[in-house]
């Protein structure tokens, strides 16, 4: 009996080879939409990586994997797609390293107090909702060019009069002001946003603060869009005044200066924060209404309509005004990868080939990745290909089957189309922001055709009729559908129990909801309803997540532990970002000041607390370091100064924070386990000194 189940089993694992070659050809046809996944799956590796890869391992990755996609030629159809995909993978990986590598710049390595020159090339507001500047082509007093980073992020902490006078800089203009810098923030706690690798490959090696006026060293020499830019932004505040005219600023140019933080935060909870964003959303509006436009015209001119391809005409027109739209707002990543999918949709009609198919939004995703790999992190490229990827697929099964009359089709296809964006969207929502919003959908009913319908078309008219002067009644149009969009916002964002907060979850969710999504949109036939089993994974991974029982924070000033009625800080004030992060993290609707009055033992500038039977005292001050001898009797002692060497206890002070970055000790089964943020050896946006921002 034995054998016999043996020879049964070999018979098996010698039919699966042929299995999974069946499966594969019969997916011959629609394998190119696979192409971006393995990419994008390299470059998650590379960044998902503890280490970083030394170059010849790059190169030795690159060879490999352009070798397999040779190869792949000479084996059968029914295995090739396995080499490709390795191949594919490997080059993304490689891809991945190369770019870290080539915009390497400088980062500061200290803190810094003094004079700050630099020529402005971006304007906007932080988080704290005051003015702030990058500059490049920056000069630091008694640091050298080869160690001056190639851009700063100065915050504007000037009183309210001066703050209008540095909104009315321009980009191009050489500044100089005296304020702090440090280099770039990592991660508030291992596996969290890491600001620190963000700003290496937006090359900001510096942020810091000034609360001195801004003086011009220069006039504008180059920047010459840019100050187009931010004098069309003017122009539309000066014609609409307040939050409405920041609104269409916004949409216009991508400048967001003038949205208050309230604003932002109703939009936010009402998840309708997109509309702000120049995505996907505004260049698919905005190219559709031109293509339409043209189209019409060119159908109403009897020489048009019978001997010019007007479809062609319309697609190039459109492609202009995309082109345009992308220049003048800014160009950042999210405009950037829109303009990419709208131009290969375009480039679709202009070869007679079907333009909203999953192959077109394959080949966008792939030169988005190629052109910035580190996008794959972002919520913004998770978000529009989900989005998007979702529609094309569900809308190609049921466009033919809408029932009901025909004026109400317009009206299901948009139901539907809110409805499957916001559950593809979701999950990478909650993911990143910790929030859900119970009303986004009813409010995205509300407000997205105001967008589509009225703010839109009448953005397009008042940029047409601007130069005559005539803009005024296409902008009051467009203010009164923006005025709407913000009520609905305003309305959603304060009934009870807008928002629910969500734990965030570990490291292995999101590539499985992604695998479990691709699975079922992309694989063909019934292989395809596979895709729930890493779905139903991943829910459960998210639901079964814990929380780090003790956290540290980067600057060793803040400290926070897990206890039965949730996360208690040691500071009741200071740190206010960290903590913002680490109670949205843990799901907990509280504020820093409710979560230090649970912490259990509090006297002065010491804290302590027990976790898992260890006791943590937090050290705050050089008076405080000195009132105890040793390690004050705890077995983990955090401080925000320097610790003499030699304790018998495990010592967290300014010096070892240098090295590990944000720390986290979780529950295990030998007791508690400690997971820095920063690797040994650093990845290279690792390499400088930590610090605040």
């Amino acid at each position: 009996m034995g054998r016999l189940l043996t020879l049964l089993a070999v018979f098996r694992a010698l039919r699966l080879p042929r299995r999974a070659g069946a499966a594969l050809a019969a997916q011959r046809g629609h394998l190119f939409a696979w192409v971006p996944v393995f990419l994008g799956a390299g470059i998650g590796v590379y960044f998902a990586l503890p280490l970083e890869l030394a170059a010849h391992w790059l190169l030795a990755c690159a060879c490999v994997g352009a070798a397999l996609l040779l190869w792949s030629r000479r084996l059968p159809a029914e295995v090739a797609p396995i080499a490709i995909g390795a191949g594919v993978l490997l080059l993304g990986l490689a891809h991945a390293g190369a770019r870290a590598h080539l915009v390497a710049a400088p980062q500061l390595g200290f803190r810094y107090y003094g004079p700050i020159e630099g020529r402005v090339i971006a304007l906007d507001r932080s988080a704290s909702d005051v003015p702030r500047l990058t500059l490049d082509q920056v000069t630091l007093l008694r640091v050298a060019p080869a160690s001056t980073p190639a851009r700063v992020r100065v915050s504007l902490h000037v009183p309210p009069e001066l703050q209008g006078r540095a909104l009315d800089l321009a980009p191009g203009q050489r500044v100089a002001l005296t304020g702090h810098l440090v280099p770039p923030g990592g991660p508030v706690e291992p596996g969290g946003f890491d600001f620190r690798r963000h700003a290496w490959f937006e090359r900001i090696g510096a942020v810091g603060y000034s609360r001195t006026p801004v003086v011009l060293r220069e006039a504008a020499g180059s920047q010459r869009l840019l100050r187009l830019r931010l004098a069309l932004s003017r122009h539309v505040q000066t014609r609409l005044p307040g939050e409405i005219g920041g609104f269409a600023a916004a949409l216009m140019t991508g400048d967001r200066s003038g949205i208050g933080q309230e604003t932002l935060n109703a939009l936010r909870r009402s998840n309708l924060a997109h509309l702000l964003a120049i995505s996907g959303l505004h260049m698919g509006l905005l190219t559709g209404f031109v293509f339409a436009a043209l189209r019409v015209a060119l159908l109403l001119v009897p020489l048009s309509r019978h001997h010019w391809p007007g479809k062609k005409i319309a697609a190039v027109g459109a492609l202009a005004a995309a082109s345009g739209y992308l220049a003048l707002s800014g160009g950042n990543v999210a405009t950037q990868r829109a303009f990419i999918m709208v131009a290969v949709m375009l480039g679709a009609v202009l070869a007679d080939l079907r333009a909203l198919s999953l192959r077109a939004v394959a080949l966008a995703a792939l030169l988005v990745l190629l052109l910035r790999p580190e996008a794959l992190l972002g919520p913004g490229f998770q978000m529009s290909f989900a989005a998007t990827t979702a529609l094309i697929c569900v809308f190609g099964k049921v466009e033919t089957r809408l029932a009901g009359p025909r004026w109400a089709r317009p009206l299901l296809a948009l139901l539907l189309s809110s409805t499957v964006a916001s559950a593809a969207t979701a999950p990478f929502s909650m993911a990143h922001f910790n929030l859900v919003s119970r009303y986004g959908l009813l409010a995205n009913l509300l407000a997205v055709p105001a967008m589509g319908l009225v703010a839109v078309p009448m953005a397009v008219l008042a940029a047409v009729l601007m130069p005559l002067g005539l803009d005024g009644v296409a902008l009051r149009g467009m203010a009164l559908a923006l005025h709407w969009i913000l009520s609905v916002a305003q309305t959603a964002s304060g009934w009870e129990g807008a928002v629910g907060q969500v734990v965030a979850p570990g490291p292995a969710v999101l590539p499985l909801i992604t695998t479990g999504g691709l699975l079922l949109l992309l694989w063909q036939g019934r292989g395809r309803w596979g895709g729930l089993l890493p779905l139903a994974l991943a829910l459960g991974v998210w639901v079964q997540s814990e929380r780090p029982a003790l956290l540290i924070s980067e600057s060793g000033g803040l400290v926070g532990v897990m206890t039965e009625k949730g996360r208690a800080l040691s500071r009741d004030v200071g740190e206010g970002f960290v903590a913002k992060l680490w109670l949205e993290n843990d799901g907990q609707p509280a504020d820093q000041a409710a979560a230090a009055a649970l912490w259990p033992d509090a006297a002065g500038r010491l804290r302590r607390a027990l976790v898992e039977g260890v006791e943590v005292l937090h050290v705050s001050g050089h008076r405080a370091a000195g009132s105890i001898s040793g390690c004050g009797g705890a077995g983990i002692l955090v401080a925000n100064v320097s610790i003499l060497e030699g304790l018998h206890c495990e010592v967290f002070d300014v010096e070892r924070l240098r090295t590990t970055g944000a720390v986290a000790f979780r529950r295990g089964a030998d007791g508690l386990k400690m997971h820095p943020s920063r690797g040994h050896p650093p990845r290279l946006w690792e390499g400088g000194a930590g610090g605040d921002q």
